[in-house]
Parts: structure tokens; sequence; C-alpha cells
């Protein structure tokens, strides 16, 4: 299977059609169709269903595109590695997360470490964990951020000295909010929306004492994927957010606060990579800098 074709494909599935995506790609209409239709005859199946006015993926078309995307993208994260192995150190460090505020800690690495080589470029990829863990494994992402548990048998880890606490953002007019802290059977019959990861997982687990939260018993009425978007929900009045603190702005003014869980349930964090990872010289000194400030308790 030719990658150039790959290409093409993924551009006939974006444009949902043959004559855009040969505009787009600079070639003759017939010869795109042409260069398609061979890649279904290799794999024996039908990738698209077309039509006078556009054209539509199969379900195995849909599977494709997906792998297809990860095969371009490795194939053009491999020869960026290979471009910068030697001379200026460059070159691109992918790093996969969920929404946290110790984001800050490690910026405080990949700050200084890009304005010492300007050729090093930083992509972020945010997500739930088991996306994450997905693309660390099939080699798209060099590192990830993940919040304990999580099956640490394939990788290599390090512990950061930081937490996330877990609590509930609300409006500052709320009821609630006049404690200080909140237990679970505060927010039993509280209209509360709740991360689409822990929908996955069937609860949220607190990293540090082991304290499971069991959602049925909870009266959620919206699943959010980006705390920004459910943090605008909550200011009206939807209802309010189990989530993370520091990741919604609650500063005077936006009508909004955030109360700790009570017990107290923190995240830890650990960065994660494939054991055996063969690195880009540009990310082992990203490495490198990683255990240099956060093992050495700076």
């Amino acid at each position: 299977m030719d990658i150039r074709v790959l290409r093409y494909f993924l551009v006939v599935a974006r444009e949902e059609s043959f004559s855009r995506a040969a505009e787009a790609l600079y070639l003759s209409q017939p010869t795109l169709s042409r260069q398609i239709r061979e890649m279904e005859d290799e794999l024996g199946v039908q990738l698209l269903v077309r039509t006078n006015r556009n054209v539509r993926l199969t379900q195995e078309g849909q599977r494709l595109r997906k792998r297809a995307q990860e095969i371009v993208d490795l194939m053009d994260k491999t020869q960026d590695e290979f471009a910068h192995l030697e001379g200026e150190l460059a070159g691109e460090i992918a790093i996969g997360c969920g929404e946290t505020q110790i984001m800050r800690e490690v910026a405080k690495v990949a700050i200084p470490l890009q304005q010492e080589h300007p050729g090093i470029r930083f992509r972020l990829y945010s997500a739930f964990a088991d996306d994450v863990m997905e693309k660390l494994d099939s080699g798209l992402l060099d590192f990830g951020l993940m919040f304990e548990p999580f099956d640490m048998q394939k990788y290599e880890t390090m512990l950061l000295p930081f937490t996330d606490t877990i609590g509930f953002l609300m409006r500052e007019d709320h009821p609630l909010a006049k404690k200080k802290s909140l237990r679970m059977e505060d927010v039993e019959n509280v209209p509360l929306l709740v991360s689409g990861q822990e929908r996955r997982a069937g609860g949220m687990m607190s990293r540090s004492r082991n304290i499971s939260i069991d959602l049925s018993r909870l009266n959620i009425v919206c699943y959010y994927n980006l705390l920004f978007n459910a943090a605008v929900m909550v200011e009206q009045g939807m209802g309010i957010a189990l989530c993370l603190d520091h990741l919604a702005d609650t500063t005077e003014h936006t009508g909004l606060t955030f109360r700790p869980l009570y017990p107290p349930a923190v995240n830890r964090l650990r960065l994660a990579w494939k054991k055996y990872q063969i690195f880009s010289p540009a990310a082992e000194v990203f490495l490198r800098s990683m255990r240099h400030r956060f093992q050495q308790g700076e």
C-alpha cells in the first residue's frame, strides 16, 4: 500500500468529493479515482459510496481513515526525526495529556528548552487517558501525562511531585457554595456535569486515597470533554461540575467558585513513555530536563 495513495484517500474523505479532492491535490479526477479504485481492489473492500454529487465512507472506509491518518502521522513524525539527527537540536516533541493545571510545571521545562533551541517545537494532544495511551503505543506520541492508576507494565514512568484536587465547580450564589468542602452525599440530588472520561470508566477514582465515586447514584445532566465549555453551562445554571481545581477561572467577577471534595481526593500524575522507546534527540533532551527539574526537587 502506497503512503502517497493513503494521503490521497484522506483528502477524498475530507472533501467528500473526487472533484474537490483532485483540485486540492493538483491531480486529474480520473487519475485520482483510478488510484483509489486500485487501493480498494488491493484491500478487497469498498471504501467509498460514489454518487453523482459526492462520496461518503463505508464502514470499511471509516476504519481505513483512522488507520491511514495514524500511518501518515507516524511517517511524518519519522521523517521529521531523521531530518534533525545532525546539526542544531530541532524537531517535534509530542505530548499527550488530559486537562490539568500541572501543565504549568511542564511549561517551565518546555519554554526554556524551546528558547535555547528554537528548532524544537511541541505538539500537545489533549484527550482522555485511553486515547493518549493508544497514541503512545502506536508511536504517535513521545510522552503522556497520565493520572494514576493506569496499567504501567508497558511504560517507563516518572512520578511528578504535584497533585490535582478533585471537587466541584459551581456558581457563587449556589446554596452549596456556603460550604467549605462537599461530601458526595451533598450532591446526590444536584444536577451534575461530569467528564466523559468517567462515563467510560464508570466512576472517578481518587489517586491518593483510592476513593471511588459511584456515578449511578448521581443526577448527571451533562457529560463534557473540555471543562471550559462545561464552565459556561455551570455559569448559565445547568448544575455544578465534578472536576479538578485550577482549570476553570474562578477569579473575581466570574461568578464561579470551587469547593473541594471531602474526604480530600487528589490525583497523582506521571510522565509516561513506552518501554524501550527510541527517542529523537529533542525528546531525549526534554526527558533529561524533566528529570533534572523534578527529580532534583527543584
